[in-house]
């Protein structure tokens, strides 16, 4: 964004040209967003819980009416049959994180799947028992690898590796990890880490990460739940051993949808690599032979433990055809791009006193998150989240004092970003 905009007026005038001149608005209109029959909300919260498709309504009643008239006999017969939807999805997922249809599955959710990870992929030998993680990890992925390393009865205090930003700044370097590494490559079995951090929304430079663990002989995985449907992600290519991420929120595929994992083609095509069972990740040619011995086929479909829901399944089908519709990830993308600059162009311009945006400013270092820090005396940041709240402009409170605001390119336009900065102007005074 080169054109300077100098009043709210002018700000919407370029948004609303803006909106019409990129072929991806459009997008908006397969989604049903909050509002008023007046005037729709500004929903930036797709971070948290991305919204619902038109088409979701309709995918869930075939599976209800399948239920209805077929019973049992419906994961076998319709379109699709039970039995194949979950590897429909699989399928058509994979593409959104740069991986092979064999290295995803869909099941569970996503700390379940994180568990199911850590037993196939924390494997502490000799001197290598620890784990390291972010210090500002999101607490079920901290809480997850503490219970993991006390189930091996290992003290967290003694094999967790914490490594957090350098003193007053609220970044996590680059270096910083790939340092803790090196110095701690001995004991280090495993580094989870995520791709996208909640709070700030920095994306982390997850091919380096990556090559520095395997140098150093450490397994690394990834919590993608901010990363999947919002950044470009090459996960195959990058040698990531595996990856974890929920589907609720950039992939909109609905509160609770199931999870997924990313398990590289060469620990997937392992038929023998440790991992906890079940019946539903042993191949599909001889499962209702019953046997007792576990046989899962040479993908990821083989940690799969049970029969996946089919009625939470059938919301994420709809959700993926409009990824396609948009293109893929890389358009979506370079929307993005454009409304985050547009966003902080406008933030900078008009509230540069007020507001301090803790993301990243470089094309590779954010997504669509902006983390907006509130600075005004005499007024809370608490108070002023509650202010364009009550003004139909939705975002998430993080204490002590950030306001997380997303807009998501598939259904928010520049409109949106200048109301939400319009609103936020008006909601920084105290008279209001």
């Amino acid at each position: 964004m080169t054109e300077t905009t100098h009043s709210p007026q002018q700000a919407m005038t370029r948004a609303l040209q803006l909106d019409r001149d990129d072929p991806l608005t459009s997008l908006r209109n397969r989604f049903l967003i909050p509002g008023t029959p007046a005037a729709d909300d500004v929903y930036f919260v797709g971070n948290s819980l991305g919204l619902q498709p038109r088409s979701t309504r309709e995918h869930v009643m075939q599976v209800m009416d399948q239920w209805h008239h077929a019973g049992v006999h419906g994961h076998f017969d319709g379109e699709p049959a039970w039995m194949d939807l979950p590897q429909m999805i699989s399928d058509r997922m994979a593409p959104l994180v740069g991986a092979s249809p064999q290295e995803v599955v869909v099941m569970n959710t996503l700390t379940v799947n994180l568990h199911l990870m850590l037993a196939s992929f924390f494997r502490p030998h000799g001197q290598r028992t620890k784990i390291l993680i972010e210090e500002h990890a999101f607490p079920s992925d901290h809480q997850a690898v503490a219970s993991f390393l006390q189930l091996h009865g290992l003290d967290p205090a003694e094999h967790l590796i914490v490594v957090g930003p350098a003193p007053g700044e609220a970044l996590i370097s680059v270096s910083q990890l790939t340092d803790a590494m090196t110095a701690h490559a001995s004991e280090l079995a495993l580094c989870l880490l995520p791709g996208v951090q909640y709070y700030t929304g920095q994306v982390f430079d997850m091919p380096t990460l990556t090559e520095t663990a395997h140098r150093r002989g450490i397994v690394i995985g990834f919590d993608l739940a901010h990363a999947a449907g919002n950044i470009e992600l090459d996960l195959h290519d990058w040698n990531v051993d595996f990856a974890c991420w929920c589907t609720y929120k950039y992939l909109n595929c609905g509160p609770g949808a199931p999870g997924a994992c990313f398990i590289h083609e060469r620990h997937a095509t392992n038929i023998h690599h440790p991992r906890l069972a079940g019946w539903w990740g042993h191949e599909r040619g001889s499962r209702f032979q019953m046997a007792a011995e576990f046989v899962p086929p040479p993908t990821a479909q083989g940690w799969q433990l049970s029969n996946p829901p089919m009625l939470a399944m059938a919301t994420m089908l709809p959700a993926l055809e409009i990824f396609e519709a948009a293109g893929g990830l890389k358009p979506l993308r370079e929307r993005s791009r454009r409304q985050n600059a547009f966003f902080r162009q406008l933030l900078t311009e008009q509230l540069p006193d007020h507001v301090h945006i803790v993301t990243p400013d470089t094309p590779l270092a954010g997504g669509c998150q902006l983390s907006l820090e509130i600075q005004c005396e005499g007024t809370s940041g608490r108070e002023v989240f509650d202010r364009i709240s009550s003004r139909g402009v939705h975002t998430d409170w993080r204490e002590p004092n950030v306001i997380r605001a997303a807009p998501v390119p598939l259904y928010n336009t520049f409109e949106d970003i200048a109301r939400f900065v319009a609103t936020l102007t008006e909601s920084l005074s105290a008279d209001n």
